[in-house]
């Protein structure tokens, strides 16, 4: 029988980001964590080890962060837990604990559990991982500095720079074992994939809440609670803030406010919603543009869906990702002469780079352990980077696509008014159909981001795939 996989993504080339046998989707990336975590876990044991050879190093020390006092104040900053430690267990919220790892030695977790009568002690761990390490008690930094030992033959990792110099460690974050580590991340194990898949279910949950909040006319404010209640977070547990953003909000890449008023539905024209989820420290990243009506900007949201589904299906392993870039502004090209909006060839347009003025950010990133995940620029593991060309100065990816690999693809097409300015300053403003654009410039603009893992040399759609799961009855 077929490989389950290989179907689905033979699927998706025919109807690209749909699913044509739903019960092929429900099993397509495996789900038993507790299977995939010993492979995943021989894979960082692997990487880490040589990294710490490349330190001159016997093994590695992981800091988890410690939690950073408020200028002035008696309390702290959200806790943000080291990557490079959640990249090894499902540990998100544990200020001032290790890991030590050492070369055929079972992994170490001294694990934080102050006594404290002002908050709730951590509990002990539990899970599919625990069996697989060897877990230590601690109540302060001082057990941690004696359960380590000597320490100077030990490369750490972390932010807790000035604490591993008192500790006597000489290999702080040396950058040629972070540059091997960072280009390697972008291959995703299993075990990761399937935490990717899972967080983007339960971003999906929120999204789908989202959009009838809106269609109700919450203002921005509810719906960008009502997102988390549906995806049940705390909102710094999700990966990033999220944006909600109506009407000419919409126009601003990384609006960063809630409106708390409700608008009359009379003036209520789009929702743009850029939220995420996390699953064991993975993140979705899922944007989705909503039309209050019919209309013409609803049409240029169905157009930009299925550019956006056509530019998934021209993904080719290696390729390079600012290839795909450049691909997706010939789509938004064709969308904006076909729409009515530009009277220009396609071909003058990217000539003259009129399009950079309705996308002028990048197509996409990878996505991982942070949601703007490391790597993108690196050609090897020995660091050297590849730019974002001149011309598109926002992309975050440069790398060639390669399986296992885990990005977003999010084009764009937005009414920025600094933008339209300048255009209507230039040389090509008698190519611009003003009165269409300012019959535009009320909905602010339009992004549909999804999550894609490349397997079997194919794309797989995350975030169509959760969302054909959350349709199911």
């Amino acid at each position: 029988m077929p490989d389950p996989m290989v179907l689905y993504c033979h699927a998706a080339r025919l109807t690209p980001g749909l699913l044509a046998n739903k019960d092929i989707g429900m099993t397509m990336i495996s789900t038993d964590l507790a299977g995939l975590y010993p492979e995943h876990l021989a894979r960082l044991q692997q990487y880490y080890s040589e990294a710490a050879i490349l330190a001159g190093c016997a093994g590695v020390l992981i800091a988890s962060g410690t939690l950073q006092p408020c200028f002035l104040d008696d309390h702290h900053y959200p806790f943000v837990v080291n990557p490079h430690f959640k990249a090894w267990l499902p540990l998100v919220d544990v200020p001032d604990s290790f890991l030590l790892i050492r070369s055929g030695h079972k992994p170490r977790l001294l694990y934080s559990q102050p006594e404290d009568y002002w908050h709730l002690t951590p509990a002990a761990p539990q899970g599919f991982w625990v069996d697989h390490w060897e877990i230590q008690s601690i109540q302060s930094l001082q057990d941690a500095q004696r359960l380590i030992g000597d320490p100077q033959n030990l490369l750490f990792i972390g932010e807790q720079v000035d604490l591993a110099r008192e500790w006597g460690m000489s290999a702080i974050n040396t950058p040629a074992a972070l540059s091997a580590l960072h280009y390697e991340r972008a291959y995703k194990t299993n075990y990761e994939i399937a935490c990717l898949r899972r967080a983007n279910q339960i971003a999906v949950k929120g999204h789908s809440v989202a959009e009838t909040s809106f269609r109700a006319g919450q203002s921005e404010f509810e719906i960008a609670h009502a997102y988390l209640g549906a995806i049940q977070h705390r909102e710094q547990q999700a990966p990033y803030g999220a944006i909600v953003a109506q009407n000419e909000h919409c126009a601003v890449l990384h609006y960063q406010f809630y409106a708390q008023q409700r608008l009359a539905s009379a003036d209520l024209n789009s929702l743009l919603i850029d939220a995420g989820a996390s699953f064991h420290g993975y993140a979705a990243d899922i944007t989705r543009t909503y039309a209050a009506r019919s209309g013409i900007f609803q049409d240029l949201v169905t157009s930009l869906d299925q550019h956006h589904l056509g530019i998934i299906s021209d993904i080719q392993v290696g390729m390079n990702y600012a290839d795909l870039h450049e691909k997706m502004h010939r789509r938004i090209g064709q969308l904006l002469l076909e729409s009515g909006c530009v009277n220009m060839s396609v071909d003058e347009m990217l000539e003259t780079n009129l399009t950079f003025s309705f996308l002028p950010h990048g197509l996409g990133h990878f996505l991982g352990l942070q949601t703007h995940d490391v790597g993108g620029f690196q050609q090897s593991r020995q660091g050297e980077e590849k730019s974002a060309p001149e011309k598109y100065p926002a992309l975050r990816l440069t790398r060639d696509i390669q399986n296992q690999q885990v990005f977003t693809i999010e084009p764009g097409l937005y009414f920025i008014p600094m933008l339209l300015g300048k255009l209507k300053q230039g040389p090509h403003q008698a190519k611009i159909n003003w009165s269409m654009i300012d019959e535009l410039l009320p909905y602010g603009g339009i992004r549909i981001e999804d999550n894609i893992v490349i397997q079997d040399n194919l794309p797989v759609n995350l975030t169509r795939l959760a969302m054909a799961e959350h349709r199911q009855p």
